[in-house]
């Protein structure tokens, strides 16, 4: 069985889907319990119910929000991938420090694939706990957002909440 819950952030409100054991399988700036469920690979589905209690995702989404921009490193996630790359992108991906957001270019060069753009734009296209793995922190070749599967005003609040304040 899996569990939801939404709660509000100054970007709008954010779903968590869990297992009961806490591990993130889907997140995202949205009410659309559904929409988050097809981000799921299929091996990974299970019947969700809505409960407050996801796990330590809430208290740590809450202390990321108050300026403790770590808190959500020990969440545990699970996606699931066929390909090595797409898996070890998305390590790689838990790697990139706030407030030091990268390149497509070099998000696949710290994959260990420097020629694999595209492939690394698609693990952030395919990142299904957006936030908690960080995609917002990616950035177009030349510099500038790109695209955000919840909107690119809320990676521009992302990206300046990690910033600081001098932002």
């Amino acid at each position: 069985m899996l569990r939801h819950s939404t709660f509000d952030t100054p970007v709008g409100p954010f779903t968590v889907v869990a297992t009961e054991a806490g591990a993130v399988r889907a997140a995202g700036f949205t009410t659309d319990v559904p929409e988050l469920m097809r981000l799921i690979h299929p091996r990974l589905t299970a019947p969700v119910e809505a409960d407050d209690d996801v796990g330590p995702v809430r208290d740590a989404v809450r202390d990321y929000l108050d300026g403790d921009l770590t808190a959500l490193d020990a969440i545990v996630v699970e996606q699931y991938t066929r390909g090595e790359f797409m898996q070890h992108a998305w390590d790689v991906m838990r790697e990139i420090k706030p407030g030091a957001p990268v390149t497509y270019t070099r998000y696949a060069e710290l994959s260990g694939r420097p020629a694999a753009i595209r492939a690394a734009a698609a693990a952030c296209a395919r990142n299904a706990v957006a936030l908690i793995l960080p995609c917002h922190r990616v950035l177009r070749t030349d510099g500038t957002l790109g695209g955000y599967r919840w909107g690119l005003p809320v990676k521009e609040w992302l990206l300046k909440h990690e910033a600081g304040p001098a932002a």
